[in-house]
């Protein structure tokens, strides 16, 4: 009997719908991520070009992915939604455009040669379109602005507008009187002329500061972008169109010390100084204006105005400035404030620690007070806040999330108790006279009405009141004193607070701390200023 084989074959009919569907399902996943990885090659690439632009150019271009209002490209006169602003004459283009508009537009000069026959004075520097929003013409009175296009013209020096139709020649040409903030800003003449001065070895400037008017005080701003919630930057740009550029500081780029050196080509007791940023910036340029009277500067020293940025601002709330700032006002607003306020004296301290011991080989410590001195659990928590900031700073871009920190570590160090006890571990004398403790965990020497972010800590507890915060906003002066320079005025007081469980309130103009007991810790004290 012969076998019968039998074989099963499959038709290719039947494989094709499967080899067709692998493949078609390997594309959908493989070709958008190969898209994907194609656009955001182009996107860096592109971005790359950009930002080599940005950074040769002379224009100081911030790239943004929204306008906050509608803006028209001041080169192709196209809408656009996002692109790239100049931070100090105002421009803004596409990223296309970008390259024609570095070329063709000439950005605010910091130093130029004046107009007229003495060289005091200079033209308007008109840019045409976006322009600011409720803005009237210089010639007509009525809106600028007001048509869907690329419309109308704004000087970037004065920040007067006008129109198209009522620009004419001899407006071009009319010399430009620096608007509203003239007093405050440095004309790009007036350096030109003080540096062929220095050339020829001519130092007086008095004569020179005649054409910038009786009341010229010209402002420095020196902005911390680090503090608080990080308005810094944005608060930057905003002073640049305002004021010269060069009278902008970034202190995470530029020392207090070097900028500061501006004020050394100012009139004497002229300039002022805006300080953007809290209590440790405030300290920060105090002690760079310390620097200055050590170098033979003290005739050029600034008063000092403050920008409250910072998560405490106990100075700034003294003084009138506010417990925090928060983009409430404008910053014209804010220049009219520093014109207007008042200039006052402030006491500052020096704080010396000893080393115990004959044979003490280690250097001496100095520090400088400007707001209070404290040794205690409120001195642990800011240490603990500062260690985590310095470790995580982008955690910290909130003042909200700031003082969450800071209530955070206190609510645990009234839990542990790290500072118990405090009083029979330390000596304490006013004015050579020992004071008995009673029982405590921390000691703070007040310099200011304020201590902890806006608390009065004495209300209650004297019957010497302590006066109040100034109302009205002042501008002051660093008045050094204190009993190491051998000097010590009979109204300057520092305010004595002791703290858990009971409190009381001394005043004296001398005060020195031992320890008797076991090892003072850095980590328990803290000078703020």
């Amino acid at each position: 009997m012969e076998g019968v084989e039998t074989s099963s074959s499959v038709s290719p009919s039947g494989l094709f719908p499967e080899w067709s569907l692998a493949f078609w399902t390997l594309c959908a996943v493989v070709v958008p991520i190969l898209l994907t990885l194609w656009c955001s090659f182009r996107r860096s690439r592109r971005q790359g070009q950009v930002q080599d632009i940005l950074r040769k150019s002379k224009h100081d271009w911030q790239d943004t992915d929204l306008f906050s209002q509608p803006t028209y490209c001041c080169i192709c006169a196209q809408h656009i939604l996002q692109g790239a602003f100049c931070n100090c004459c105002g421009l803004c283009v596409d990223e296309g455009c970008l390259k024609k508009a570095d070329r063709r537009f000439h950005c605010k000069e910091i130093m130029t040669r004046g107009e007229g026959s003495i060289r005091t004075s200079m033209v308007h520097h008109w840019i045409r379109g976006n322009v600011p929003l409720c803005s009237y013409c210089v010639v007509c009175k009525q809106q600028c602005g007001t048509q869907p296009k690329l419309c109308d013209y704004r000087c970037i020096w004065c920040q007067q507008t006008v129109h198209d139709e009522c620009m004419q020649s001899s407006l071009k040409n009319e010399q430009c009187g620096l608007g509203e903030f003239r007093n405050l800003i440095i004309p790009p003449y007036y350096l030109f002329s003080v540096s062929q001065m220095r050339k020829d070895k001519h130092m007086d400037y008095g004569k020179l500061a005649s054409c910038c008017g009786k009341n010229w005080t010209p402002l420095i701003v020196l902005a911390n972008t680090r503090s608080g919630n990080n308005m810094g930057e944005t608060l930057m740009g905003q002073f640049k169109s305002l004021l010269n550029p060069i009278q902008v500081f970034e202190l995470t780029k530029t020392t207090p010390a070097k900028a500061l050196q501006l004020c050394t080509w100012l009139p004497c007791n002229s300039a002022r100084v805006l300080v953007c940023g809290g209590d440790g910036t405030v300290g920060w340029v105090l002690d760079a204006i310390d620097d200055m009277k050590i170098k033979g500067q003290e005739r050029y020293v600034p008063q000092v105005a403050i920008l409250p940025l910072g998560t405490g601002n106990d100075l700034s709330n003294t003084l009138g400035w506010g417990a925090g700032y928060a983009g409430e006002i404008p910053v014209e607003q804010i220049l009219r404030n520093v014109m207007d306020a008042d200039g006052i004296k402030l006491d500052r301290w020096k704080v010396q620690v000893i080393n115990k011991g004959y044979y003490n080989l280690r250097k001496l410590k100095i520090f400088t007070m400007n707001n209070y001195f404290s040794i205690g659990p409120d001195a642990l928590m800011a240490l603990n806040f500062h260690a985590h900031r310095e470790k995580s700073p982008s955690l910290f871009s909130s003042r909200i999330i700031n003082k969450a920190v800071y209530f955070f570590y206190g609510t645990k160090d009234c839990l542990v108790q790290e500072c118990k006890d405090l009083n029979k571990k330390i000596e304490l004398e006013l004015d050579g006279e020992k004071i008995d403790l009673p029982s405590l965990e921390g000691i703070i020497v007040l310099n200011i009405a304020y201590w902890g972010g806006g608390c009065r800590l004495w209300e209650g507890m004297g019957d010497e009141l302590y006066p109040l915060a100034r109302s009205n906003r002042s501008c002051f002066w660093s008045e050094r004193i204190g009993h190491l320079q051998g000097r010590c005025p009979g109204d300057a007081r520092m305010f004595l607070m002791f703290y858990h469980p009971c409190g009381r309130l001394l005043s004296c103009p001398r005060m020195e701390l031992e320890l008797i007991e076991g090892e003072m810790m850095m980590d328990y004290w803290k000078l703020l200023g």
